[in-house]
């Protein structure tokens, strides 16, 4: 019985019927196996690749630097010299207290960064030109825009704040945070000086405290002919504070006086408080008309702003659920033999991948058939039909920190062999339902 059995084997193999499994052949001309080293590696990942790009959409954000900019034209300031009248008593305003500038809406901020240098350049000691230097003015949102990070909102932040949110935003996007930052053009804080001077203005305030005989000579200084009937007149958050010209020449405390943001300075020749007054009802009204644009153009901002978020994210949809329908061109790598997930692994967008994504990605070896010792890669070489077979031999633990390393090309193959044992299980439980039949037909 015995006899029959084997000799029904036989003639089962002889015949085709018996179990065949795929192998990696070591004696086909067309095929060279290598065994993966550092230097097959390297050799390996110099092969010419590059990744399938991420549409712009995926790239590109919502900023305030992406959209046109807004300007609005303001009234311009009218007013005449009132006419003389009698001495007034003297009410000075409080000086402001002294606080570090903080940045604000229409401040330019420079920021310079170190370019490129070499050894030579550093032993000759050229460093100090070799900087380039960019402006930015901060936006309606209160924040700057910088190339490669986005939005850095700067509106409030003292000059070291700012360093620091920039120094955190550049470390964030992993780019060198060598910078200097400083305030090329101060906008956001002023003080409007009108009335007998030289030259009517708003003289910004800067990082320097800005005393009430600053902001007279920026104005080209007082130019009255009667000093006696001249008075200075300032407005403050509603309040109206006078000094007599005498007394401000006489008085350097008086000239010392430290003016805050938004105050309103009026050179009086005549005392006439109506002139006066329409003056400073003329800088309120005109602050209202900048709060009143400022606040249209946020709106404005805000609403393009969502209008182009809206649009970016319609087209990452749109193409994720054409990356679903499987209508977008992609590269694949293909897995086969004791390996979980028989399929094709897809490569990934604007990166490379290894050995190791694919192979663990998609669920590893099947660990009870796969014989650990013989994993390929197999790559097909140009169109001449030869074929490189890089083996991974598993059985040492260590190998596996070099399926990190191979990088994977379009339309290579995986392929895991199966133990001996689980190729002698496959042919035995493919042959017993035969030879048992055999038999069946033998007893008849």
């Amino acid at each position: 019985m015995i006899f029959v059995s084997v000799l029904s084997l036989g003639v089962l193999a002889g015949c085709g019927a018996a179990y065949i499994s795929p192998s990696i052949p070591t004696d086909d001309p067309n095929v060279d196996v290598v065994v993966l080293n550092d230097d097959v590696i390297r050799q390996a990942n110099q092969s010419p690749y590059d990744p399938k790009p991420l549409p712009q959409a995926f790239f590109q954000t919502a900023t305030s630097a992406n959209l046109s900019a807004r300007t609005t034209v303001l009234p311009q300031a009218v007013f005449d010299r009132p006419a003389q009248s009698a001495r007034v008593a003297t009410r000075l305003p409080p000086s402001a207290p002294v606080m570090p500038y903080r940045i604000g809406v229409g401040d330019v901020v420079l920021l310079a960064t170190p370019l490129g240098r070499n050894t030579t350049e550093e032993l000759a000691g050229l460093l100090a030109a070799q900087n380039q230097r960019q402006g930015y003015t901060v936006q309606d949102d209160g924040a700057i825009a910088i190339a490669n990070v986005g939005s850095v909102a700067l509106q409030g932040l003292t000059l070291q704040e700012a360093q620091d949110a920039i120094f955190n935003a550049l470390v964030s996007n992993q780019i060198d945070p060598s910078f200097a930052l400083e305030i090329a053009q101060f906008n956001s804080q002023s003080v409007s000086v009108g009335g007998a001077v030289a030259a009517p203005k708003a003289v910004a305030i800067s990082l320097r405290p800005l005393t009430l005989e600053a902001a007279l000579l920026r104005a080209g200084g007082v130019q009255v002919q009667d000093q006696s009937a001249t008075s200075i007149r300032i407005y403050r958050d509603g309040a109206l504070y006078q000094i007599p010209l005498e007394t401000y020449l006489e008085r350097p405390d008086v000239q010392k006086t430290r003016l805050a943001s938004g105050d309103s300075i009026f050179v009086d020749e005549s005392h006439e408080l109506t002139r006066a007054e329409a003056y400073f009802r003329e800088q309120i009204a005109l602050a209202q008309i900048r709060q009143t644009t400022r606040a249209q153009a946020l709106a404005e901002l805000e609403a393009e702003l969502t209008q182009r978020r809206a649009q970016l994210n319609e087209s990452r949809e749109n193409f994720n659920a054409r990356l679903a329908a499987d209508a977008v061109a992609r590269d694949y790598v293909y897995l086969t033999g004791e390996v979980s997930n028989p399929g094709r692994f897809p490569m990934p967008f604007a990166r490379r991948a290894t050995l190791a994504d694919a192979l663990f990605g998609e669920g590893g070896l099947r660990t009870e058939t796969a014989n650990p010792s013989q994993v390929y890669l197999l790559r097909g070489q140009g169109d001449g039909g030869r074929i490189t077979a890089y083996n991974l031999d598993f059985r040492n633990a260590a190998n596996l920190v070099m399926a990190t390393r191979l990088e994977l090309r379009p339309n290579d193959v995986i392929f895991a062999t199966e133990q001996p044992v689980t190729k002698w299980s496959r042919v035995v439980q493919q042959i017993t339902p035969s030879l048992i039949t055999s038999g069946v037909a033998a007893a008849n």
